[in-house]
């Protein structure tokens, strides 16, 4: 056959296949979805949601579905997104059963740690080991850890506000200085030493590439690896050709794949190795209260130590989750106190910091967790913060697994359906919250309702809800209690837009920033 013969063939079958394998299973396989609404692609394939995912904004198309659409929206060919109080506690509750769907193949590098790992039963026994990290008693002992870093971030952040404009203030953009501080401190807890990004001020990580150790940008590299393996995750017929597409994003974000895989390689690699080298002089190491002594302590059923290659697994969990969350959210808080502020003047700043006031002393360089976390307006002012930002916005799909299915929301979806429940929508739902939902109003938490209570959702729910949101609470109250208790700050930017790799990042946040007297 000639070339333009093959041509020809093809644009006969391209026809043929779409039909096949989009047109025909909706007409068949998934009828029983046919009456459920949504976008109109959506409905055939997960191209739709894949695209939202490729821009940085699914959240935001699927909050716009359902404000189209209603709480109940067909978003695939087989997936359901369900915003509502109720949905959530189904489709993430204990006891139901249901697995991680296929979606979390994409994000698995190495092997599988606790947060990718489908299967249930590896689930329990990972989530043991790192769990056993996240007790009340360990989390006690990272503070230290922590401390150390937000001393040296305050040394930074006191320089900047040292150069002033005519008002007295310093100018920042605190988005990266959040993501300094808060890799600096989880790779303190997850691998033994800060990744010294406060003092070099700079985006970078030493990453092992193949034996060979290269310095890549960290937040950066989470970013497109988040974006990158949340569209594949959609589309896993296009996985294995992902390398050759001509989109440089597929390219670039598999590169970050790789890149972040290194990075947790090398502080893994260069943990061990110092220990090694002291048990070689006859050292006798006193332990290091962190994740990563922890999992090095861990046992399989067996009795033996876990493999190398899920101890990094493991411990790159860590990294992304207590890096990217907590950069991103803390950041957020920042900007939502200081907008609540520009609102109302005289309601927000200056309650906060009378209670920090109180509760930390004048000569203390940063505060301390005993000194803040049982503060109920910083607590308010942070969950609200969660509520309006959601760093977790998108909808984390679960396969029902039960056989006769599960009813929800007055609807039956059978054995093999994709379902999840967007933490956005139910955050920004006025049916949920009134109508002052878009505005920042700490004194909410003082009279939620049950199903307000139920509803908020910034660490998932159920038995994959995040190991680690003990220590988030911890870092937050220490962040922005050392913060609005050291500086004042100038609110410098109208809003606050964001781009969703895995978690969802404000794009910049700039800020006056003095220390106070």
């Amino acid at each position: 056959m000639k070339a333009d013969d093959y041509l020809v063939l093809a644009a006969l079958l391209l026809p043929l296949f779409v039909v096949s394998y989009w047109i025909v299973p909706y007409f068949t396989t998934y009828k029983h979805l046919q009456h459920i609404p949504g976008p109109f692609l959506g409905k055939f394939s997960n191209v739709w949601l894949a695209a939202g995912a490729r821009q940085g904004k699914k959240f935001a198309w699927v909050d716009d579905a359902h404000r189209k659409y209603g709480k109940v929206v067909r978003v695939g060919f087989n997936h359901v997104s369900i915003a509502t109080p109720e949905g959530l506690r189904t489709v993430y509750a204990h006891g139901n059963g249901f697995l991680k769907d296929y979606f979390y193949n994409a994000f698995v590098s190495g092997v599988p740690g606790v947060f990718n790992v489908r299967d249930r039963f590896e689930h329990t026994r990972k989530r043991k080991i790192v769990a056993h990290a996240f007790s009340p008693g360990a989390v006690k002992d990272f503070e230290p850890h922590m401390t150390n870093n937000l001393v040296r971030w305050v040394g930074e952040l006191d320089k900047i506000a040292s150069h002033t404009d005519g008002q007295g203030f310093g100018k920042i953009n605190m988005m990266p200085w959040c993501t300094f501080v808060a890799f600096d401190i989880i790779g303190d807890l997850a691998f033994g030493a800060p990744f010294g990004m406060v003092l070099r001020g700079r985006d970078e990580c030493p990453a092992d590439m193949g034996g060979n150790t290269v310095y890549v940008p960290g937040a950066e590299t989470l970013n497109r690896r988040g974006e990158v393996s949340s569209t594949l995750g959609l589309l896993p017929q296009v996985r294995p050709f992902a390398k050759v597409l001509p989109d440089p994003f597929f390219t670039r974000g598999l590169q970050s794949v790789a890149n972040l895989h290194g990075i947790a390689v090398a502080a893994v690699d260069k943990r061990l190795s110092a220990e090694a080298r002291d048990s070689e002089k006859g050292l006798v190491s006193i332990g290091r209260h962190d994740i990563l002594e922890m999992l090095c302590r861990a046992k399989t059923s067996d009795g033996q130590p876990i493999a190398r290659e899920e101890l990094i697994s493991e411990a790159l969990t860590q990294l992304i989750a207590g890096s990217d969350t907590v950069s991103n959210t803390a950041c957020a808080i920042m900007y939502w106190i200081l907008h609540g502020e520009r609102a109302r003047p005289g309601t927000i700043v200056s309650r906060l910091q009378a209670e920090l006031d109180a509760a930390i002393p004048a000569d203390a360089v940063v505060a301390a967790h005993s000194m803040v976390k049982n503060l109920p307006f910083l607590r308010q002012c942070i969950d609200e913060s969660m509520r309006l930002h959601s760093t977790s916005a998108l909808g984390l799909p679960r396969l029902v697994t039960a056989p006769e299915g599960v009813a929800c929301e007055k609807e039956h979806f059978p054995l093999g359906t994709v379902l999840s429940v967007p933490s956005y929508t139910l955050h920004h739902d006025a049916d949920l919250w009134g109508a002052d939902v878009e505005e920042f109003r700490p004194d909410r938490w003082l009279d939620l309702t049950p199903r307000q209570r139920m509803g908020f959702n910034p660490f998932s729910f159920g038995p994959r809800a995040c190991v680690g949101q003990n220590v988030a609470h911890m870092e937050l109250a220490l962040i922005i209690g050392t913060a609005f208790r050291r500086y004042d700050f100038r609110l410098d930017q109208q809003v606050l837009t964001s781009h969703e790799g895995f978690s969802k990042k404000p794009d910049e946040c700039w800020l006056g920033i003095r220390r106070r007297v």
